[in-house]
């Protein structure tokens, strides 16, 4: 396809800002690697939350999404609302706590919490696992729907689409550290909303389409449209419900979805003002990534139901797609094909800004392990600022060579998703816990994550003879969270907890509370050490009720705008009703300390 003038002006204009705001905080992201990768631990909640969004509408999503739909419909969609848990409860248990740990990094967290020489083991090589391999495969997907893009919209080579989105990016990553990211965040995210819901109006009135009216009561999109999966198919209700909210969000760790908190959304609250700018932005982040983004996606995937049927549709459609890409999250940009001029370039540039809100994001995560948790820490503990900060870059630079390499190698976006979900199946729980039973030590991380990654190896790769042919990807979660809880649990039985002096500082630095905690507490307490906490202090119990709250009005927004886009008013009306009786709730409950 052929973008026009204004359309290259407005993505000329969009790299140009995004590079501008690099270059402008250049010398304040220098001073130090505080600086670098927290922004100074001074930032409001309105610009992380946003950032939080930003950095979660990547390129990929809109493919993932519009996979999802074409094969299991808005249904299909639970696999990661359900996560919506887990985001709720980070803001009103987990906030907090992390903004009082003081830490620079989620992973330097493993030797506040825990002691010995397993505990340093545990931080630099979950650095290098996390920081490198996970995070390289991350950016990888999001790069290969760059890829995707790039090849629809702008007939690049997978190689060109390659060099081309990652240059910008790498180069105010690399200036302008966190606090370059939050503001071109803000900015992309902008953009990027504007783009999403202006595509959206085109495609769903398209001839082809019809307006809302044709696409509601199109026969192909119909059996799509349903909330909840039908429950006469089994498979399908266990598969895309069931599975998720009673194992998946609690017992899976997922990039910006992690039980407890971490990565880049721990980094986003460890650089808040202080622990109520901590909650405030987290809750807003999935207030935003739940309820208020996913419809303009999921009407394009509906939309291309109808003009792209299959896949054989989209190899016609575009024949210089190389065989392996032409699977259906490839019916996204395809769909953007029939954008005019000048929406066209908002949208291209609001798809790049997704990729890079994105990108930015996991190549400043991503090196803050690297220079923070195994640099500085066993290279070279008494490195300068100026070369920390040095470091820091230059690993930017490299893991962002290495995720553009790994990208060509991927053919869809669900791939990915399912070997990251497969990879985290049973340390969710550990994640959870950790900060509120004593007897969890390095030890049990280590087994969580060594059985995890030795499970999801054999399902993806291994002959699967011992459980049958080609088990489903739903048994081989249960399976996997089965097995790595299990293994875990016995190890943290069978090993010693951390020495009393660790727990004692994370105790009073932390003060988590709760019962997992009193036979630590108490023998403290006998000795005359602790005695300012009291057992009974826990605030768990309201962060839970707190959670159930906004989860229910979270999902009643969700569900009250999609009714109203498939023209249900009465629906909508008692949706929206609900959403605000939980937001209600949810105000006069946190109201009260």
């Amino acid at each position: 396809m052929t973008l026009a003038t204004i359309d290259w002006l407005i993505i000329g204009a969009f790299f140009l800002i995004s590079l501008f705001i690099g270059l402008m905080v250049a010398r304040q992201a220098g001073r130090d690697s505080s600086e670098f990768f927290l922004s100074g631990r001074n930032m409001p909640w309105w610009l992380l939350g946003v950032s939080m969004v930003a950095t979660t509408f990547s390129a990929d999503t809109p493919n993932l999404v519009t996979d999802i739909v074409r094969n299991h419909g808005v249904a299909g969609n639970w696999l990661w609302w359900a996560f919506l848990l887990t985001g709720m409860l980070t803001v009103f248990v987990y906030a907090r706590l992390w903004r009082r740990s003081e830490v620079l990094t989620d992973i330097e967290f493993y030797e506040l919490r825990y002691s010995g020489k397993a505990a340093a083991f545990l931080r630099g090589f979950r650095a290098l696992y996390l920081g490198v391999f996970f995070n390289i495969l991350i950016m990888a997907s999001v790069s290969l729907a760059a890829i995707k893009i790039g090849g629809i919209m702008l007939g690049l080579s997978a190689l060109e689409t390659i060099l081309i989105a990652s240059g910008v990016t790498v180069l105010y990553s690399m200036l302008g550290g966190l606090r370059g990211v939050l503001i071109t965040d803000f900015f992309q995210f902008v953009i990027a909303m504007a783009g999403s819901i202006g595509a959206a109006y085109v495609v769903v009135n398209l001839p082809q389409v019809g307006g809302l009216q044709g696409l509601i009561h199109h026969p192909d999109v119909v059996p799509k449209l349903n909330f909840i999966p039908d429950i006469n198919h089994t498979d399908a209700w266990i598969t895309l419900l069931v599975l998720p909210f009673a194992v998946q969000w609690w017992s899976v760790w997922y990039p910006g979805a992690e039980p407890g908190g971490g990565g880049y959304i721990a980094q986003r609250m460890l650089s808040a003002k202080n622990e109520e700018h901590a909650v405030g932005a987290t809750f807003f982040f999935n207030i935003a990534h739940y309820a208020l983004r996913p419809w303009p996606w999921i009407l394009i995937a509906l939309a291309s139901v109808i003009v792209f049927p299959d896949l054989q549709a989209l190899t016609r459609a575009f024949p210089q797609m190389e065989t392996q890409v032409v699977q259906n999250d490839l019916a996204y940009p395809a769909m953007l094909t029939f954008l005019p001029a000048g929406l066209l370039g908002m949208v291209v540039a609001s798809l790049i800004a997704a990729y890079m809100s994105t990108i930015s994001t996991h190549l400043n995560w991503g090196s803050s392990y690297v220079v923070n948790d195994f640099y500085k820490r066993f290279i070279h503990p008494e490195a300068s600022e100026k070369k920390l900060v040095a470091v820091g870059r230059w690993s930017t630079l490299l893991l962002m060579v290495a995720a553009g390499a790994l990208a060509l190698l991927l053919s869809n976006a669900l791939q990915a998703f399912n070997i990251l979900l497969q990879v985290g199946a049973g340390t969710g729980l550990l994640f959870i816990l950790r900060w509120f039973w004593w007897r969890i030590n390095p030890f049990s991380e280590l087994t969580a994550m060594v059985v995890s990654f030795i499970v999801a190896l054999y399902f993806q790769f291994g002959h699967p003879a011992l459980f049958g042919a080609s088990p489903s990807s739903s048994f081989q979660l249960v399976t996997g969270v089965a097995i790595t809880t299990l293994a875990w649990l016995a190890v943290t039985w069978f090993t010693s907890p951390s020495d009393e002096a660790t727990l004692r500082a994370f105790y009073q630095k932390v003060h988590p509370g709760g019962p997992g905690w009193r036979a630590f507490l108490r023998k403290e307490q006998a000795a005359g050490r602790l005695t300012d906490y009291k057992e009974g202090d826990w605030g768990v119990p309201r962060g839970i009720l707190l959670m159930v709250c906004g989860t229910f009005a979270t999902y009643a927004f969700l569900f009250a705008t999609g009714k109203a886009l498939y023209q249900q008013w009465i629906w909508a009306g008692v949706f929206f009703f609900l959403s605000v009786v939980g937001g209600y709730a949810l105000y006069k409950i946190y109201r009260v300390k």
